[in-house]
């Protein structure tokens, strides 16, 4: 790879700002100062520097963020906010991507990555990936939901959902519950209370496969996956 792709890859700018920090001798490729664009670098055995600071190179980002409500699931949109306009450049120039999407109002747990492979995995049918919800409802959540959502319900198009797993935390005029699915249907589990007569006031996932929520992260809030989370996720391949 070319160091000028290498060094706009991992965020240092646009080819110009790179051959600007090239022609400033702050670049440094195994020991060696580098000032020609047209280097080639190994960038998995080459130590490259800029300022003396070693740049990791890294093909992939995956990003756990508490997605706040108002913000849309989506890279862009021409009226609200996205949450790739919550991250910072150095993440955004790896054209991050959210994995699934939650509804604008809705709060929690989203993966944001530039994988495609294991966004695929993540996503597909027929891989049944749990994803777990706290849901505020309007109206006494029972246990004959409960056995409803354990069997599947039906939504208002006539599609019957696969079980989900209804734990009630708080039962009466306003109920709180957890809930686990496998789906990903369009408002999905808003449809699915409604199918029982009842309505989601809030709503937030809680995890996503082996992952969950962290707790430290305030809404707005993201951080990288560790090593450890990321085998997690591609275990599920």
């Amino acid at each position: 790879m070319r160091i000028d792709k290498f060094l706009s890859n991992m965020g240092f700018g646009s080819r110009k700002e790179v051959k600007v920090l090239l022609k400033s001798k702050a670049v440094e490729v195994n020991g060696a100062i580098v000032r020609d664009p047209k280097i080639q670098v190994d960038e998995y055995h080459d130590k490259i520097e800029v300022h003396g600071e070693t740049v990791e190179y890294a093909e992939f980002v995956y990003l756990l963020m508490n997605k706040p409500a108002g913000v849309i699931s989506a890279t862009e949109d021409r009226y609200d906010r996205t949450v790739i306009d919550l991250l910072k450049e150095e993440e955004q120039h790896f054209q991050p991507f959210p994995v699934g999407r939650l509804d604008k109002d809705t709060e929690g747990f989203l993966l944001l990555t530039n994988d495609g492979q294991l966004a695929h995995e993540l996503l597909s049918p027929k891989k049944h990936v749990d994803k777990t919800y706290f849901a505020v409802i309007n109206g006494e959540v029972t246990g004959e939901d409960v056995a409803a959502f354990e069997k599947g319900v039906t939504l208002e198009d006539g599609y019957v959902t696969k079980s989900g797993q209804l734990k009630v935390l708080k039962s009466g005029p306003v109920s709180e519950i957890e809930l686990t699915i496998t789906e990903g249907k369009f408002h999905q589990v808003k449809r699915m209370f409604l199918s029982v007569g009842k309505e989601v006031a809030y709503l937030k996932r809680l995890s996503m496969g082996p992952l969950t929520l962290d707790p430290a992260l305030a809404l707005g809030q993201y951080r990288h996956l560790t090593e450890e989370e990321i085998e997690l996720l591609k275990q599920r391949k």
